[in-house]
């Protein structure tokens, strides 16, 4: 690392002022802070410095996505497998189902990065700011919220709305009012809505010469099926799937939010790192069961009566929970805050997917709503403490 830190030293007069790249120096200063520690001054008021910088705290978000990212290409690979009925065991052929889903994976993830980071540099030389390090865990999400089979294109396009629309309009990292990766999914559905929702987008079922699908072959996911069939889920090829198969993720879905499991491993990283909000995630889950709960114990047709805990693990539930709803920038600000709005959060997912059938998954728009809210709960909170005190502070 010391060979790579002198190199960049040695480049480093070419970007500053004078030199002859000085207008590409916030491209330079990105990759130097993005490898090392950066070595900025304090140069007014007095600051306390932490052990971890913006970057790093970014960085830390993308290593908790990595175990949603890793099951996502395997079972990328697996749910195309099991369509052919080929490899239906979960150990059978585990690494051809790596190295097909990593050839479906990968690319979306290339395509994400280097257009929204493509746009960041562009926007940051033009404004000669610093390069803005929240594109680093959007780069990741927006792959992770997206079918498999989403044209490269499309995903290019989303991340370009995203970045301008969702984030640099507002001001940029730290500015915006909406989650860029929710925000990415949303145009998506709302402007190619066949290429984000039905029962053919979430499994690849690309065929070479010679091979057909399996009988009773079906790509629709447990929330598709739930609206007609209550809990009695069945996977791609028509076998039944427990709670505990849809804990783990063997279902269809967008590319990282099936696994539940992956998504706790990933809440434990950012809890333990103080990264993610313990309030937040912990009323999303009460917000959802409790929901859920009330249309199981009135019951009037078969989404409703899907057992509250199953409703959880379906979907992109637990994803948002851990991932989504605890964005720092788009959240509520305040501990009371955040308990109001992560319960609203798991209330309105669990509503919108009953009643709303043409788009079962109703994370998306729940957080985005709450999004918007989240300021109006914070001026409420804070304006109810003023009150409590001066109330103190007339009868003392």
């Amino acid at each position: 690392m010391k060979f790579l830190e002198n190199i960049l030293e040695k480049a480093k007069p070419h970007f500053e002022e004078g030199g002859k790249l000085k207008k590409l120096f916030p491209v330079y200063d990105a990759f130097a802070t993005f490898l090392f520690v950066p070595d900025h001054v304090t140069r007014k008021g007095t600051h306390i410095r932490d052990g971890i910088d913006l970057k790093r705290t970014m960085i830390t978000v993308v290593l908790a996505l990595v175990p949603c990212l890793l099951f996502g290409i395997w079972n990328t690979g697996h749910q195309h497998f099991l369509a052919l009925g080929q490899f239906t065991g979960l150990e059978d052929g585990f690494w051809d189902k790596v190295v097909f889903g990593t050839i479906k994976v990968l690319p979306i993830v290339m395509v994400s990065y280097m257009v929204g980071l493509g746009v960041e540099f562009i926007g940051v030389t033009i404004k000669k700011e610093q390069v803005n390090e929240g594109y680093l865990v959007s780069g990741m999400l927006i792959p992770l919220v997206m079918p498999v089979d989403i044209p490269l294109w499309m995903v290019g396009v989303a991340t370009v709305f995203a970045v301008v629309i969702g984030k640099e309009v507002f001001g940029g990292t730290g500015m915006n009012i909406l989650n860029p990766a929710l925000t990415a999914r949303a145009f998506l559905f709302f402007a190619y809505p066949t290429k984000m929702s039905g029962d053919v987008v979430w499994v690849n079922t690309s065929l070479e010469e010679g091979e057909v699908v399996a009988d009773g072959y079906s790509g629709a996911t447990p929330l598709a099926q739930a609206i007609d069939n209550g809990d009695r889920i069945t996977s791609v090829t028509g076998e039944p799937l427990s709670m505990m198969d849809m804990f783990f993720g063997f279902m269809p879905g967008s590319i990282g939010e099936t696994s539940a499991l992956a998504c706790l491993i990933g809440a434990f990283i950012l809890l333990f790192s103080g990264i993610g909000s313990w309030r937040i995630m912990l009323s999303v889950f009460v917000g959802g069961y409790l929901m859920a709960w009330i249309f199981n114990t009135f019951a009037v047709n078969p989404f409703m009566e899907v057992p509250p805990l199953t409703q959880l693990v379906m979907g992109g539930f637990i994803f948002g929970a851990v991932y989504m709803a605890t964005d720092p920038v788009t959240a509520a600000q305040t501990n009371k805050g955040k308990y109001i709005y992560g319960f609203f959060i798991g209330f309105l997912a669990i509503m919108i997917r009953v009643f709303n059938p043409a788009y079962p998954e109703g994370m998306m728009l729940a957080i985005l709503f709450m999004n918007v809210m989240a300021p109006l709960i914070d001026h409420y909170v804070v304006g109810a403490n003023i009150n409590r005190r001066l109330k103190r502070l007339k009868a003392a």
